[in-house]
């Protein structure tokens, strides 16, 4: 590992660290999960960004096949003959 500068270049901060996440697109994601999965906030917020994102993802795909009105309705489930024994 290289050692750091002995001084900051100008114009530079001397805070580091990981700009964070834009708080507007936090509040966002976490809406969106939590109308359509309807989980408590805590459990959304322990998601880490890509989870959130996939779901965010899955949950656009149920949507955009429901509104296509092609027929298949992915929020019926599993149809009932898949359950009886």
């Amino acid at each position: 590992m290289s050692a750091m500068p002995p001084q900051l270049p100008r114009g530079a901060s001397p805070r580091g660290g990981t700009v964070g996440y834009p708080l507007a697109s936090l509040f966002e994601e976490v809406a969106f999960i939590a109308y359509h999965f309807h989980w408590p906030l805590t459990d959304i917020l322990h998601l880490e960004h890509g989870d959130r994102q996939r779901f965010i993802d899955e949950i656009s795909a149920i949507n955009r096949r429901m509104n296509a009105g092609d027929g298949t309705d992915p929020a019926r489930g599993i149809p009932l003959q898949f359950w009886q024994e």
